[in-house]
């Protein structure tokens, strides 16, 4: 006790307490049966055959079950589902026999209406004082909430297993689209290479006293190319040769490239005189497509090469819309063979034409190429086109040059435009030997 500034003791407890102890006086007074039959959990006490002698209030409501009609008519087996029947008589019984207790069996006990009970069951045998099995002891917990949450935590897992499942299905179907697509790129990559090579000579023939030198580029494997060359024999001593290319890509531009080049074969064989076949190729092209509501076009030169004996070539070529020539000189100097006039080739039902000429004499080199050398993109930005001044300048810094170093020279340039050269390129050279030399074959490099 605590005294007051009077003197007066004062009590160390209050009022509340004593409430607390008559609250806690009032549960130690309810009766054991009471505790048993209204436990928050189900109790029930069996014979050894399994009959029930006792069962709590809190199973019978769980069950719907009422009290006559159970205890001393009733075997536990009774109340199990089929299954859990069948586990009771080869498991759980005999394990209880054998060990006197069993803990935490989840078994499902049928209810009065036919519904199911998930529940956990322990079990304890309980002996007399000469050691002999008297009753069966068992606990029941109510585990609905428990299985709901183990069978969302299966379903959860069987929707991860699906997922997991259809994305493995999803990706090895798109591993198959990206080999079987694989495969049709490379088909069609095959077949587009015949296609292309189709379109262009194998070899080049020997041309007597003079050499040859050509390259292809190829942009795209997956795209049909239009560039085309070619050198055939026309005569005695007479060689017609011509480079070009056609509008468009793919398909319809390999087919007006095999027009075009048959076109002008033949036309060289009537006539080889450079505006001659020009001429016709462009009449056959504004008719075939034109003049039928599709215009379609190429550039072109054709020339015709006539090696003299003095060891010098006479040329007469003519241009249809086509970057000019240019000629690599013995003494070191590079110009333009100006071709004037020359409109796209089939745009026009009557295009004119003019030749122009010159003379290779040994050691000069005639160089034919597609605008995709002049249109390369250079630049960090790749904004700007190389152009005819700059292949101008570096021919000059390659003159003298037999057409093999021309060729040789010019692809290592290429090459150097990476991603900048985006369009295909046919380069041809023709050039007299600076000295005489054997006849060998001329070189044809394709890319």
């Amino acid at each position: 006790m605590m005294s007051s500034p009077g003197g007066t003791p004062e009590p160390t407890g209050t009022g509340d307490e004593a409430g607390t102890d008559a609250v806690f006086t009032a549960m130690l007074e309810d009766s054991a049966e009471d505790l048993y039959d209204s436990a928050p959990c189900g109790y029930l006490s069996t014979l050894m055959d399994g009959t029930i002698a006792k069962i709590n209030k809190t199973l019978l409501d769980w069950l719907g079950l009422e009290r006559e009609r159970v205890v001393g008519r009733t075997r536990f087996a009774d109340l199990l589902t089929i299954g859990g029947k069948l586990y009771h008589e080869t498991h759980f019984a005999p394990l209880l026999r054998m060990q006197g207790e069993v803990r935490g069996i989840a078994l499902e006990l049928r209810t009065a209406e036919g519904g199911r009970l998930p529940v956990l069951l322990s079990s304890q045998v309980k002996y007399g004082g000469a050691g002999q099995p008297l009753l069966i002891r068992t606990t029941v917990s109510d585990a609905s909430d428990r299985r709901a949450y183990e069978m969302e935590l299966l379903r959860r897992r069987q929707q991860a297993e699906h997922a997991r499942a259809e994305a493995e299905r999803e990706r090895a179907a798109a591993e198959e689209a990206r080999r079987t697509a694989e495969a049709d790129r490379k088909r069609l990559a095959d077949a587009l290479a015949v296609l292309q090579k189709s379109l262009l000579p194998d070899t080049l023939p020997n041309l007597p006293g003079m050499e040859v030198a050509v390259y292809y580029h190829t942009a795209s494997p997956d795209r049909l190319g239009g560039d085309f060359y070619d050198l055939f024999p026309v005569g005695a001593n007479t060689w017609a040769f011509f480079l070009g290319d056609v509008c468009g890509k793919g398909p319809q531009a390999a087919a007006l490239t095999s027009l075009t080049r048959y076109t002008l074969r033949a036309a060289a064989h009537h006539d080889p005189e450079p505006v001659a076949a020009l001429t016709t190729l462009n009449a056959v092209l504004h008719e075939r497509y034109t003049a039928g509501g599709d215009p379609r076009y190429c550039t072109c030169v054709f020339g015709v090469l006539q090696p003299g004996p003095d060891g010098r070539t006479t040329v007469r070529l003519a241009s249809g819309g086509h970057p000019p020539a240019l000629i690599l000189r013995a003494d070191g100097r590079a110009d333009f063979l100006t071709t004037p006039g020359g409109l796209l080739v089939g745009v026009l039902a009557d295009a004119p034409f003019t030749a122009a000429g010159t003379t290779l004499a040994p050691g000069d080199t005639l160089l034919l190429y597609t605008d995709g050398l002049t249109e390369a993109r250079t630049g960090p930005a790749r904004e700007s086109l190389y152009g005819e001044e700059a292949l101008l300048a570096f021919a000059a810094a390659q003159a003298p040059a037999t057409p093999r170093e021309v060729i040789k020279a010019l692809t290592g340039l290429l090459d150097g435009f990476g991603e900048g050269l985006d369009d295909d390129t046919a380069l041809l050279a023709l050039g007299v030997p600076a000295t005489p030399a054997p006849i060998r074959p001329g070189t044809n490099h394709t890319r």
